[in-house]
């Protein structure tokens, strides 16, 4: 993929944002290379491998993603409503697909993460930062709003915090990030590919059909009614303890053995 590095380590997909030129901003062509990454739809992209377990997101150079970029920004100055609307939502295509896609997400940020960039931190599973990273939602002084990435940034941080930040456009720190619940662990930066390793790590010691279903617990159970829940977790549970994995998995347990995909 022209704008993505990808290399694969047996059950880990490592995918680096590779325009470290202009700090990994956003662009039309960036942003569909990453949906089709992700998987846009149930049978796309690296939702369908199941040799996947766990994805890394990195990024090449000295940040992370600086957002948007300023030449696909001018261009998209002069589109019209319909061409705007049509352009948001593939950006918001992104953002959902890094939130939906059935493999656990770890990120490694480090550097600058402004604006989109933001967004797609939001949208991990477990984003890990270094000492130094910097964030800013800073939209609103380009007389625009963080519309799109919204709804992943507020669910992270919360209604009062991301009402201020989204209104004063302001920066903030790892350690911020880290207190405000929008990155999960924060480390030196000379121990942040140790930190990324670690969570991998403990992730693949799960089975791959319960990560998935533990994270979309995670990102559904507050969205449904009580009843609704109910049924969800009780059907699932019925469901995982049949299947050959779990049975696998308490066999192991049993057995002081190491279930198979581990192994």
């Amino acid at each position: 993929m022209g704008h993505l590095l990808i290399e694969r380590h047996d059950k880990v997909l490592r995918v680096t944002l590779n325009r470290p030129e202009i700090g990994n901003a956003f662009n039309g062509e960036l942003i569909t290379e990453l949906t089709a990454l992700f998987g846009g739809g149930d049978d796309a992209g690296v939702r369908a491998d199941a040799s996947v377990h766990v994805i890394v997101l990195a990024a090449a150079g000295k940040h992370f993603c600086a957002g948007a970029d300023l030449a696909w920004m001018k261009q998209t100055a002069s589109f019209g409503k319909v061409e705007n609307a049509a352009d948001a939502r593939r950006l918001a295509g992104l953002f959902e697909a890094v939130d939906s896609c059935p493999k656990p997400v770890v990120g490694r940020i480090h550097g600058a993460a402004r604006g989109g960039g933001v967004g797609v931190v939001a949208a991990m599973d477990i984003p890990v930062a270094s000492e130094s990273a910097s964030f800013a939602l800073t939209e609103v002084r380009l007389g625009l709003a963080p519309a799109v990435i919204s709804p992943f940034v507020v669910r992270k941080i919360g209604v009062p915090r991301a009402r201020e930040l989204f209104l004063t456009g302001e920066p903030f720190g790892a350690k911020e990030a880290l207190a405000w619940g929008l990155v999960n662990h924060l480390v030196p930066d000379a121990e942040l590919d140790a930190k990324v390793d670690e969570r991998v790590k403990l992730v693949l010691l799960g089975g791959p059909k319960a990560l998935s279903a533990c994270k979309d617990l995670a990102r559904t159970v507050t969205r449904m009614g009580d009843d609704e829940v109910i049924v969800k977790t009780a059907n699932l549970i019925a469901e995982l303890r049949a299947s050959p994995e779990a049975q696998e998995g308490m066999r192991a347990f049993l057995m002081k053995d190491t279930p198979q995909w581990v192994k």
